[in-house]
């Protein structure tokens, strides 16, 4: 395997993808070049590998013969890695082509090209399924014909399946049986170019997620850069098209948010060099040839740029925001957006947990981030009490914020409160966009680490509702703050509330330890908390915040709380006391003999050493280190998932904290 992930947000990842002429870092955008016809050099405009028509190449005497005597880089003055698409294109625009799979295969094998391409057939959208059947069965009988042939050759092998996802699905696992390097997704042009970016978005869903997570997939066709951050959160890596020359070519502009026409541009839109140089007015008088290759050239650095955008999201956390401000661009691209819901539960698996950016709320689209339906699932492992008290938002922290509750309450359920909290009282925030905040809670990534506007939408609302409506089944006894009826309209869910006073004011106080406890029981499971922490531990803070620090029992560590998330980073006999508690294979990685002593010692695990892991593990949790006899020998963060953990040869899987257990 070539390829290793470096950052991970959503299902988007940076990773490298080593090939012969150079490593490609990823996601990354490849322009593509028309042999014998390119004008500009795009390695000048920030393109690291590019991709190139074999076919062209092929049945043009004169190019051939340059290609197959001094190489394809050579032919077309690339020094980096060149993808090179075999013809399926020309086959779906005439139906036919002048060459055999197994020949093109053996000519980009000839011509030296990095990473070549199977003569697939790209079944157009909306076909009959017969005929989406039949072609995909080619499909893949050429990509085990591209097998038998390779000797060298890096090679693609193409999703297809039209538009029905199960078709991609079955396509997608049959190819991830092979011994490929890169798996494009193809045949979609036609989606975006007719703006059917929901169907879009069933298409590549239905692809990567039955593709192995150790390949990069590449969205044939995607050259729009307002696609991007929307692609790359569903797990593409790869991208290309001929966009920035085509667009050129007819006056028009390429943006993260469209397209402009260069007939109705009054300013230029950007400060590249294009822009910076030249006013509208120059550019339309100019001779044609000169004009496209300027726009060309925009719209390359508005690409690359975008792209850098793109990878830059994903180290800081933000790609969601991104993408959410990407895709109020177009109203159909809004429709994608929202059609993600249907597979937050795939995305929640490879969305790291905890990131470097705070949660920006942007919209009621929000709400249905991977980070919302986590937080709403891991409440499922907070044990409940007999009474609950709920609240309305405040500053954040809440705990610390809670200063005018007033004396209004209304009794949703059983008996009122009696001005005294007791133990037996669960009090919870209720905000947005991650609705039910118990209190213990309100210092962990993101609950603490968001911001929304003060003025709830009607989505928001409706969450709110339907989530109280749900929660307060666990409790005997329901009480509400008066102002939080009033904001969410909770008298039509419960029409028999009933309105009261409390004359002495409620005190809000969080116990230590409580928090101690839920918060881990949130962090590694229901019980976990208890286990963890007797209740004779020692809790120390920070003589400057006055915030938990760090959790021991007697001069013995068990436990670090992080100031940046509010969550637990283990110390050893943390991780002992975890591995006491958790069943065989919660939260684990399993490593092979040859890894048993480099752990031993605190070396970082590699994903090649593995032979077993908690499926459910995500990207930069707390993870254990054991042998196949389940003994602890280190402990640590994962750079991975679970599946991604199981599925890669080659790079880091965990980062080790303490070895020697």
């Amino acid at each position: 395997m070539n390829f290793e992930i470096k950052y991970k947000d959503g299902r988007g990842r940076i990773g490298n993808l080593k090939t012969p002429h150079g490593m490609i870092k990823t996601p990354a955008l490849m322009p593509v070049i028309h042999p014998g016809k390119q004008t500009i050099n795009v390695k000048d405009y920030g393109a690291e590998v590019v991709i190139t028509n074999a076919y062209l190449i092929y049945k043009n005497q004169d190019l051939r013969e340059i290609a197959e005597k001094e190489g394809v880089h050579s032919l077309i003055n690339f020094d980096g890695p060149i993808v090179t698409d075999s013809g399926s294109f020309q086959l779906s625009e005439y139906g036919d082509i002048e060459v055999s799979n197994r020949e093109i295969l053996e000519f980009q094998e000839r011509i030296s090209t990095d990473i070549g391409t199977s003569l697939d057939i790209p079944t157009p959208p909306s076909v009959k399924k017969e005929r989406a059947q039949r072609e995909l069965e080619i499909t893949l009988e050429r990509a085990k014909e591209a097998l038998e042939v390779r000797e060298n050759l890096m090679l693609n092998s193409v999703v297809q399946g039209s538009t029905y996802p199960d078709l991609r699905s079955k396509c997608a696992d049959k190819l991830g049986k092979m011994d490929f390097e890169v798996h494009p997704i193809g045949a979609v042009v036609p989606l975006m170019e007719s703006y059917r970016y929901s169907e879009l978005v069933d298409v590549v869903m239905a692809s990567v997620s039955h593709l192995p997570d150790s390949r990069p997939r590449h969205l044939m066709g995607a050259g729009h850069p307002m696609i991007f951050g929307l692609a790359v959160a569903m797990g593409c890596d790869l991208f290309d098209s001929a966009a920035y020359i085509l667009y050129a070519e007819d006056d028009r502009l390429l943006m993260p948010h469209g397209t402009l026409k260069l007939e109705n541009l009054h300013e230029m839109p950007c400060s590249c060099e294009v822009c910076s140089n030249y006013s509208p007015e120059e550019l339309r008088s100019m001779e044609k040839e000169k004009r496209t290759e300027l726009l060309a050239i925009h719209n390359l650095r508005i690409s690359f740029a975008e792209m850098r955008l793109v990878r830059q999201a994903i180290i800081e956390g933000s790609l969601w925001e991104l993408v959410e401000q990407r895709c109020r661009a177009h109203p159909f691209l809004l429709d994608a957006l929202r059609k993600l819901k249907k597979y937050r539960e795939d995305l929640e698996k490879y969305d790291p947990p905890y990131k470097k950016s705070a949660f920006f709320y942007t919209g009621p689209e929000s709400l249905n981030r991977p980070e919302v339906y986590r937080h709403l699932k891991r409440l499922e492992r907070i044990p409940t009490k007999k009474r609950l008290l709920l609240l309305p938002r405040s500053r954040k922290p809440y705990s610390e914020h809670l200063y005018e509750l007033g004396d209004e309450f209304y009794q949703i359920k059983g008996d009122p409160l009696k001005g005294q909290l007791g133990e037996d009282v669960q009090v919870t925030v209720v905000d947005v966009p991650f609705g039910i905040i118990p209190l213990e809670l309100d210092q962990v990534y993101p609950l603490a680490q968001n911001e929304s506007p003060n003025d709830y939408d009607e989505d928001s609302i409706k969450l709110v509702k339907n989530l109280l409506e749900s929660y307060i089944q666990n409790f005997d006894h329901v009480t509400a703050s008066a102002k939080l009826v009033d904001q969410f309209r909770l008298k039509s869910t419960f029409p028999s509330i009933e309105k009261y006073s409390i004359n002495q004011p409620l005190e809000v106080v969080v116990d230590d330890y409580q928090r101690i406890v839920r918060i881990a029981d949130y962090q590694f499971g229901e019980g976990a908390g208890e286990n963890l922490f007797n209740d004779s531990v020692q809790i120390v803070k920070s003589r400057n915040t006055g915030k938990i620090r760090h959790v021991y029992d007697g001069d013995e560590l068990i436990a670090t709380l992080r100031a940046s998330d509010g969550i637990f980073v283990l110390a050893k006999e943390g991780a002992r006391r975890l591995h006491r508690y958790l069943p065989y294979p919660k939260n684990r990685v399993v490593v092979n003999k040859d890894a048993e002593p480099f752990a031993r010692e605190g070396k970082s695990i590699f994903a090649k050493f593995v032979i077993n892991c908690d499926i459910d593990i995500h990207a930069k949790e707390e993870v254990l280190i054991v042998n196949e006899e389940d003994q602890l020998l280190a402990f640590g963060k994962s750079i991975l998932n679970g599946k991604e953990i199981l599925d890669f040869n080659t790079g880091q899987a965990i980062k080790t904290r303490k070895g020697g257990l």
